[in-house]
């Protein structure tokens, strides 16, 4: 099956042993794309990594983005703008939104309805928008930078991002009656692709393929990182560790990420620095550091090996669509063929994440 499936993204290829239309095993392919990021790494500065993080997960770039300039600023001790951080965070959100809107298209699209992908596009355009005046681009941003942004928030845009939050609460209403209680949809995800918390620790899940499950862990609630700890959010979980509940959860994160936005808008600074003063050759000191974050997908991590150069001596990603993929074959033993498609894309990977 596959790679020319709209559910394999392309780079993903499945070779699946059935008896009849049961599955028996699924071996996933992957390394259609392999475009070997972590060692070309290695004869890049700092600042020329993070155009390589926009390719990873290609639907969350600001997330991929500030992982890696996260892990250079804790090596380097790095005290970071407060204007700044509300900018990350505000960034950050709207990417988790607009995976979250592509995630919710597409999935619906795999498993037969069209008019859901034209909404969330929709929607999804106005963040992408509010992308292109920040940064220029659309889709690949390179926007962070080691000790904040690239440039600081056009005038006007704070209030507009308040705007569109308000728009978007009340928005995902028209999301949930057009979708959420359709009784065919319902009969294609509750008690499909199930898994037990431990199997999901097991196999190294994270994000909403893990608290499906009931485990409540969230790096922005657990191990705060940029300014998270000042915000009121809920970490939303589930038990049933299927289908259904991968479903429930990615809509009830973006109305969690909806809350932040609406507060980091309210407390953002008036004034301030977007950069701090970083050194104009990035030369972290000798040694390993590891830091991770909880990106639209899962935690997704960075560790650095340096040497004090200018560039990385070894450094690795954690990588959470290649980890969330691992539980797949296990899943879809005893499967349905039909069901193939749908429980796939309710782990939602992204491949240039998983074959980076």
């Amino acid at each position: 099956m596959g790679p020319q499936h709209p559910s394999t993204h392309g780079v993903l290829r499945l070779v699946v042993t059935l008896d009849g239309e049961t599955i028996k095993a699924v071996d996933p392919v992957i390394g259609y794309l392999h475009r070997g990021t972590e060692k070309l790494a290695e004869d890049l500065n700092y600042t020329q990594i993070i155009p390589y993080t926009d390719r990873m997960d290609y639907l969350a770039a600001m997330l991929g983005n500030y992982n890696i300039v996260h892990c250079v600023e804790t090596a380097l001790g790095l005290e970071i703008p407060e204007r700044a951080e509300y900018i990350r965070v505000i960034a950050m959100e709207l990417q988790r939104i607009a995976s979250h809107l592509v995630w919710w298209g597409t999935y619906l699209m795999d498993i037969g309805a069209t008019t859901p992908f034209l909404v969330a596009f929709r929607d999804r355009e106005t963040i992408l928008n509010f992308f292109n005046e920040l940064s220029g681009a659309r889709l690949t941003y390179n926007y962070m930078r080691v000790g904040g942004v690239k440039w600081d928030v056009p005038p006007g845009w704070v209030e507009r991002v308040g705007e569109f939050v308000q728009y978007m609460k009340k928005e995902l209403a028209s999301y949930h009656q057009l979708v959420t209680g359709n009784e065919i949809f319902l009969k294609r995800v509750i008690g499909v692709g199930a898994y037990t918390a431990e199997q999901a620790i097991n196999y190294g899940l994270t994000g909403v393929t893990l608290r499906c499950t009931g485990v409540k862990w969230d790096l922005r609630r657990d191990e705060p990182y940029s300014i998270y700890d000042r915000f009121e959010f809920d970490v939303p979980t589930a038990t049933e560790g299927d289908c259904w509940a991968r479903y429930r959860l990615r809509m009830e994160e973006i109305v969690q990420s909806l809350r932040i936005v609406e507060q980091a808008v309210a407390q953002f600074p008036n004034d301030g620095d977007f950069m701090a003063k970083v050194p104009r050759v990035i030369r972290p000191p000798a040694g390993e550091c590891y830091t991770r974050m909880e990106s639209s997908k899962g935690e997704l991590g960075t560790y650095i090996y340096s040497e004090g150069k200018d560039k990385p001596y070894r450094l690795k990603f954690r990588r959470p669509s290649f980890v969330n993929l691992s539980i797949l074959p296990e899943i879809l033993k005893g499967e349905n063929m039909a069901n193939t498609v749908a429980i796939l894309g309710s782990i939602d990977i992204v491949l240039g994440e998983v074959d980076a």
